[in-house]
């Protein structure tokens, strides 16, 4: 199943992070002042995006995406080349005006379970050590974006194959991040043992 391609990031195998990484540099595909992404701090929950909404390379079914605190995030140079992609999603994608990469996306909703973080494209630094990823969510999206339907068990054992389990949400620990967000909110969080 070597033949499927994922992602340009995955496809010859996974590479693992350095848990004493501290981050990078991201760079936008510009050659001519390309917008720079400072991000001070390891990240977590890396995967592979199947949904429509997050940057894909040219060609590739998935996008490869992690959060980060925002407060590690900081955009150093020509900031002024960025724009919010969708002003109505949950997460604001700002992409570069020039060459369309999304450097990062911010949940300006401090209600969603996810505010505090941003979501960046780790292979947009030429840094090694970023944390790996670790599964494929919204892996059925892909045809959304034009894959082919029989294609898709070819596509979920291939991902099976690079160790990166597939989900048509996110991962397990993520959902359950979400679920006890809202359990919260609603006051209906289990308090037993």
């Amino acid at each position: 199943m070597a033949s499927v391609l994922i992602h340009p990031s995955v496809d010859h195998g996974v590479k693992p992070g350095d848990d004493h990484f501290t981050g990078g540099m991201l760079s936008c595909k510009c050659r001519d002042k390309p917008v720079k992404v400072k991000v001070a701090a390891q990240t977590a929950h890396n995967h592979v995006c199947g949904c429509s909404k997050c940057w894909k390379p040219d060609g590739a079914l998935f996008s490869m995406v992690a959060v980060v605190a925002r407060d590690k995030v900081e955009v150093t140079e020509n900031g002024d080349k960025l724009a919010v992609v969708d002003a109505d999603a949950a997460i604001q994608r700002h992409a570069c005006k020039v060459c369309g990469v999304h450097m990062y996306g911010r949940i300006e909703d401090t209600n969603h379970p996810f505010h505090g973080l941003d979501f960046v494209h780790t292979e947009l630094s030429p840094q090694h050590g970023w944390s790996a990823p670790a599964f494929a969510a919204f892996v059925s999206s892909i045809i959304e974006s034009g894959a082919n339907p029989a294609a898709m068990d070819g596509v979920r054992g291939r991902l099976r194959e690079l160790g990166l389990p597939p989900y048509d949400c996110l991962s397990p620990p993520l959902m359950d991040a979400i679920a006890t967000h809202v359990a919260k909110t609603r006051g209906s969080l289990y308090a037993g043992a």
